[in-house]
């Protein structure tokens, strides 16, 4: 049986017509961070709801610890409240593992997955990063966390191909960017474990593994297109952020799939 809905609180973008697809964005992003680049492709042949994650864009921040639950049921509801009955999901890291709990949670909506630089569970390497990451936060070192995500977040071309000028100006906008929910977004991190949930998905999936990746890994895309029955897998030659390093391809391969699907 499916999970009831609550009343999302959740703000969001609305764009395009066509069947739905719902966004999931990822920890210490937003819609516009994460999908901005994309929109324009997604919403050309669908109808896209694209929520915010407590505390990022357009919603306020949480009170309370967020939940994996609570935050799919929410995406879930989102979509539901703007008209779409069913509804593709496209997860991106923190994402994936929301969608995938969206779709285990509600399967008579969820027509189709899209995850990209997702996990089913973090393993020790991540789990590091992410502890550096909260407590950095935690500290108030901004500028050091962006350093930091910098390193891990951008793939190692992308980054030398930069001048030093052309670095420092990214680093000073990210640490002007984060976003005041962050925080919780690192906890729930930490938390996540969907890999009970992948044997049971029933719909046509896509995993698209970010090959540069050294925050989430490839071995984590794997575990998901491996424990997802009849998962596609994609690759591209990219760091964990497609939508700046390789939107046009990221773009794509989501359009494309979900045409099929």
């Amino acid at each position: 049986m499916s999970a009831a809905l609550p009343v999302s609180d959740l703000g969001r973008v609305v764009r395009g017509d066509g069947p739905g697809l719902l966004l999931a964005h990822g920890a210490g992003g937003g819609i516009d961070a994460n999908y901005g680049p994309v929109m324009d492709v997604l919403a050309a042949g669908h109808t896209v709801v694209g929520p915010d994650f407590p505390g990022s864009g357009r919603t306020p921040r949480a009170d309370a610890p967020l939940t994996l639950d609570t935050l799919a049921d929410e995406l879930v509801a989102a979509a539901v409240e703007e008209g779409l009955e069913t509804f593709a999901v496209s997860g991106y890291s923190l994402g994936c593992p929301v969608a995938v709990r969206a779709a285990a949670r509600h399967p008579e909506r969820v027509t189709a997955l899209v995850l990209t630089a997702g996990f089913a569970h973090p393993n020790p390497r991540f789990l590091l990063a992410v502890r550096l990451w909260r407590d950095l936060l935690r500290r108030g070192e901004l500028e050091r966390l962006a350093d930091l995500l910098s390193l891990i977040g951008f793939s190692a071309p992308a980054v030398d191909a930069l001048s030093q000028d052309e670095l420092d100006a990214a680093v000073k906008a990210g640490a002007a960017t984060v976003p005041p929910g962050t925080p919780e977004h690192v906890d729930l991190i930490e938390r996540v474990d969907v890999r009970a949930d992948l044997p049971g998905l029933a719909v046509p999936t896509l995993v698209i593994s970010t090959t540069l990746d050294q925050l989430v890994t490839p071995p984590h895309h794997r575990q998901l297109a491996e424990g997802i029955p009849g998962a596609r897998y994609a690759e591209i030659v990219t760091g964990h952020l497609p939508f700046l390093e390789r939107p046009e391809e990221w773009g794509a391969l989501i359009r494309d799939f979900l045409a099929e699907n």
